[in-house]
């Protein structure tokens, strides 16, 4: 396994949508592996291919307590194929947004079908933070950002902190 580099925004190749994974082999895993790596080294609970440069609809999730035993999800192609019509207002950060966090209304639960990393189909139905990260990660996947939830305003200064953060990150 490897950690991986981790894209920061603004960078345009965040914003494209990714190509559908047509079957989960060992390639597969092994991204999905270094994935996961790659998040708990950042740290964070979530991690979308897109992030790393990967363009496969691939995520990994894992919001269980740090200190306990880890529950990994590797999901490759994730869909929501219900959401809940209650609807829950949570702070949310991102990897390739650092020490950028902001208030995001999304479904309170989520019923989410995926492979899973023996290429078997599952679903699971998704509430709380597990179900916030899950939606955030599949946005990813669609060349969504935290930033297309946010006003304008918000946006563009979060934008130009970004900038500003990878101009002082080459100066360095």
């Amino acid at each position: 396994m490897a950690i991986l580099h981790i894209i920061k925004a603004p960078d345009p190749i965040l914003k494209k949508r990714c190509a559908p994974v047509d079957r989960v082999d060992e390639d597969i895993r092994r991204v999905m592996d270094d994935m996961l790596e790659t998040m708990y080294a950042a740290p964070g609970v979530g991690l979308a291919a897109p992030q790393i440069g990967i363009h496969k609809r691939i995520i990994v999730v894992d919001t269980s307590n740090p200190k306990g035993d880890r529950q990994p999800l590797r999901m490759a192609n994730p869909e929501i194929v219900a959401a809940s019509e209650d609807i829950v207002l949570r702070e949310e950060g991102c990897l390739s947004f650092p020490d950028q966090y902001e208030e995001v209304e999304r479904p309170a639960t989520v019923r989410v079908r995926y492979l899973d990393h023996e290429n078997e189909i599952r679903e699971f139905d998704a509430e709380g933070l597990q179900a916030v990260c899950v939606q955030h990660e599949i946005d990813h996947l669609d060349g969504v950002l935290l930033v297309d939830h946010l006003s304008t305003l918000k946006r563009s200064i979060i934008l130009r902190r970004m900038k500003k953060f990878k101009k002082a990150a080459v100066s360095a």
